[in-house]
C-alpha cells in the first residue's frame, strides 16, 4: 500500500515460512502469490537471477501432478514475454532463451508423458519466436543447463519450480535474486526459505537480501529515468 501510495519505490522481501502463513489462515503458497492478488495484476511470473544463471517459471508452488494441467500456450508465451522483456533490460541486449521440455529428455517425442512438448511447448515457442524472441528448445531439462549452453543463454524458462530452483541453486545459492515480473510495483525477494534450523546461530548469510536490495535499488533508477 505504501508503495502505491508513493511513499516508497520498492518492495524487498525477507524468507517466508509457507507452513506458518497457512497456519495464519492465508491460503496463498507464497509471497509471490499474494503481491499478484494484491496488485490485481494480470499477467505475472517468478524469475529467479543470478550472474550465473537465470530461470523464469511457467508454474511455481504447486504439487507435480498438477504442473501438466497448468500449462498452456498462452502462459508460456506470456512467462517468455515477461522474461524476455526483464532479461532485456537488465542485460542491454535481446536475450538468447531456452524453453525446457517437462518430461524427460524433453518427451522423446511422445514417448514420455502426454505429449507436452508436441501439443503445448512447441507451440508457444513458435509464436513467441514469430515476436522476435531468440529462443530454442523444448530441450531435455537434464542437459539444458550444461556450462557450454550456460555460457550462450541469457534465460531459461522452467516448467515447474524444481526445474530451475535446483540447478540455480546449485550454482548460485545466496548470491540469487527472486523477481516477481508483471507486477505495477517493484518486488524482489531473497532466493533461499527461513532456515529456522540456524535461527539465532549468527551463521545464517545475509548475501541473498544484499543482492536483493541492490537489484531493487537497480530497477528504481531504470524505472525513474525511464
Amino acid at each position: 500500500e505504501k508503495v502505491r501510495a508513493g511513499q516508497g519505490r520498492a518492495i524487498v522481501t525477507g524468507p517466508i515460512h509457507k507452513e506458518a502463513l497457512h497456519a495464519a489462515g492465508i491460503r496463498h503458497p507464497g509471497h509471490t502469490e499474494i503481491f499478484i492478488e494484491q496488485t490485481g495484476a494480470e499477467r505475472a511470473c517468478m524469475m529467479l537471477t543470478s550472474a550465473e544463471l537465470t530461470c523464469g517459471f511457467v508454474t511455481t508452488h504447486v504439487g507435480y501432478r498438477d504442473v501438466p494441467s497448468l500449462l498452456s500456450i498462452d502462459r508460456i508465451v506470456e512467462v517468455i514475454d515477461l522474461c524476455g522483456e526483464a532479461v532485456a533490460r537488465l542485460r542491454g541486449r535481446s536475450p538468447r532463451i531456452v524453453v525446457c521440455g517437462l518430461n524427460p529428455h524433453a518427451g522423446e517425442h511422445g514417448l514420455f508423458g502426454d505429449s507436452e512438448e508436441e501439443r503445448i511447448i512447441a507451440p508457444a515457442i513458435e509464436i513467441a519466436r514469430e515476436k522476435g524472441w531468440r529462443l530454442e528448445g523444448p530441450l531435455p531439462p537434464d542437459t539444458a543447463f550444461l556450462p557450454q549452453r550456460r555460457q550462450t543463454t541469457d534465460c531459461f524458462i522452467c516448467m515447474y519450480h524444481d526445474q530451475g530452483h535446483i540447478p540455480l541453486k546449485a550454482l548460485a545459492f545466496d548470491v540469487a535474486v527472486n523477481i516477481t515480473l508483471g507486477l505495477p510495483i517493484i518486488r524482489t525477494s531473497v532466493d533461499h526459505g527461513t532456515a529456522l534450523d540456524v535461527a539465532w546461530q549468527g551463521v545464517a548469510s545475509h548475501s541473498s537480501l544484499r543482492e536483493a536490495v541492490l537489484l531493487a535499488v537497480r530497477l528504481v533508477g531504470e524505472r525513474v529515468g525511464a
